[in-house]
């Protein structure tokens, strides 16, 4: 917090720019960074997207948010600019083009058969006797003219298409000869042609953290390192002192792409090892992940973790007391039996967060039929997205539509008590990488709400679940033993829960104690009290 000294100097511990690719907003992890940081006495920024729309900003304890509209023109693929005469030789070039000739053909086919009707019941209308017998000459040959054109048309609109999605998916033996070639040539810098989309984040942020003029910059993730990286080396050229932080949440080779495509994963893992050198100090979310890090980007420092731990429940209550509502009344956590329309004695097995197959929401909703009685809570950003009404649609094929429930996302303070109405708390996850490494942000939520815990047999996870006993452990994507996990936690509750009154087991999985290492790691690498400039 900025903070006016007598001679009306700004003080403080120095001015943090906090970069994430996301709008915030379902965004714990960031947004206890930032409100935590700013309390300790940091000068902080966060700086978030918008992909449709124009920007805006809030605060956000004594932190600021800003959300920068991004462009994205760069995102568009080769085959979304040009046409492909390797892959499909007869397809249109992108554009209007194919739209029009389908038009055209159509409209020409209209226009000859309401010529040949017009000659049946209005040939005077037509013109003379010797202008109509011309006309029926050119309607024999156009009428099948016409059709063989609209045939033509509509096969290399079709072409088109199959081109435009091929070259979207980027699935195919030349995309896969692209990046092998690309990546063979120029190494670490090959994500320059394989994932030039990194340039539509520089254009975007880059101007805006130099502006801010930061003493340190905190890049979440891989995309927003070699945002920081470029925006310290631009903050160094110009003689200022820059640190930069590198938060690592996922080990990016383990990543299950957004976007399944050859250059995907080459191009964003080139660039991660181009930038994380510049880097220095790494944050990350659990020990494994260290040790990958270490081993993939020859780190010399061991990265600090920074556990995805919620806040302390008391502290939760007490920031709960000072939100308020566009009406200026006290904000209150929703009652999630209530969202779900149960009574306090409905058996509720709560899933939160982000949706998607390798989650196991689909292996949950599977076992409904299963489970006698017992409802299911889907926590999610978006509970009407496609994916969730598919969800929904099977429950009700398996004839549990009505045990099967979608809500949104709470504030992050709010989450644990939310939590806290379920009788248990289910992470289904399948065995990826990053599935393997790290106590996720739910494993927290749900032991913070004292939930019995039923999990996937993912590495980390279900050792801690094992050790602890404060839940149930199932081979993942078995459903039949995910039903078996679930009868027995619900069975018999209590012994699960008592587990979380052991001394000391959750004041270590508290926000609070990752803020503190936070903001020493901080601390480290500005050691002098700051006097940032003012604010523009």
């Amino acid at each position: 917090m900025d903070t006016q000294s007598a001679g009306g100097e700004m003080t403080g511990k120095g001015r943090v720019v906090m970069l994430v690719d996301n709008k915030v907003d379902g965004d714990s992890r960031v947004q206890k960074a930032a409100e935590s940081a700013a309390a300790a006495g940091w000068d902080v920024t966060l700086l978030g997207l918008v992909r449709t729309g124009k920007g805006r900003s809030w605060k956000l304890g004594d932190a600021e948010v800003r959300l920068l509209p991004l462009k994205a023109p760069l995102a568009k693929r080769h085959a979304e600019r040009h046409r492909s005469l390797l892959r499909r030789p007869l397809a249109y070039p992108p554009g209007p083009v194919a739209a029009y000739r389908r038009q055209w053909a159509k409209a020409w086919r209209a226009d000859v058969a309401t010529r040949r009707a017009a000659l049946k019941v209005a040939p005077k209308a037509v013109g003379t006797p010797l202008f109509r017998r011309v006309e029926g000459v050119r309607l024999r040959v156009a009428g099948p003219v016409s059709n063989i054109v609209q045939r033509w048309v509509g096969l290399r609109s079709r072409h088109s298409t199959a081109a435009q999605q091929a070259g979207r998916r980027l699935r195919g033996p030349l995309d896969r000869l692209f990046t092998a070639a690309w990546t063979a040539v120029k190494g670490k810098r090959a994500w320059r042609r394989l994932e030039p989309a990194l340039w539509d984040y520089e254009l975007t942020y880059g101007p805006e953290i130099d502006a801010l003029k930061p003493d340190l910059i905190h890049a979440n993730d891989f995309r927003m390192l070699g945002v920081g990286a470029r925006a310290t080396v631009r903050a160094r050229a110009a003689g200022r002192s820059v640190k930069l932080v590198w938060d690592a949440h996922e080990f990016l080779p383990g990543v299950r792409p957004w976007e399944d495509n050859a250059h995907w994963i080459p191009g964003n893992t080139a660039h991660e090892s181009e930038y994380a050198p510049y880097a220095d100090a790494v944050v990350t979310v659990s020990e494994g992940l260290s040790d990958l890090l270490i081993e993939r980007h020859g780190l010399t420092e061991r990265p600090t973790v920074v556990l995805n731990a919620p806040d302390r429940p008391a502290d939760a209550e007490a920031h709960a007391v000072t939100r308020v509502t566009a009406d200026g009344e006290p904000e209150s956590t929703p009652d999630l039996r209530e969202l779900c329309g149960i009574g306090p004695d409905v058996p509720l097995i709560v899933y939160s967060g982000s949706p998607g197959p390798q989650r196991g929401l689909g292996d949950l909703v599977e076992t409904l039929p299963k489970l006698d009685g017992v409802h299911i809570a889907f926590v999610v950003p978006n509970p009407t997205s496609a994916y969730m009404e598919t969800l929904l649609a099977r429950a009700a094929e398996l004839g549990a539509g009505d045990r099967l429930h979608t809500v949104p996302y709470v504030p992050h303070w709010q989450v644990v008590r939310f939590l806290s109405a379920a009788d248990a708390g289910c992470i289904p996850i399948h065995h990826w990488p990053n599935h393997e490494i790290a106590l996720i942000t739910k494993f927290f939520e749900y032991s913070h709400a004292r939930l019995p815990l039923v999990v996937s047999d993912v590495r980390t996870m279900s050792e801690v679940t094992r050790s602890t006993g404060q839940g149930e452990v199932f081979t993942a994507e078995d459903t039949d033993d995910l039903a078996r996990a679930i009868k027995q936690v619900l069975a018999d509750p209590e012994p699960y829960r008592a587990v979380y009154d052991k001394p000391g087991l959750l004041d270590a999985w508290t926000w609070e104690a990752q803020a503190v290492a936070l903001d020493g790691l901080y601390t480290s690498l500005v050691p002098n009290q700051k006097k940032p400039e003012p604010r523009r």
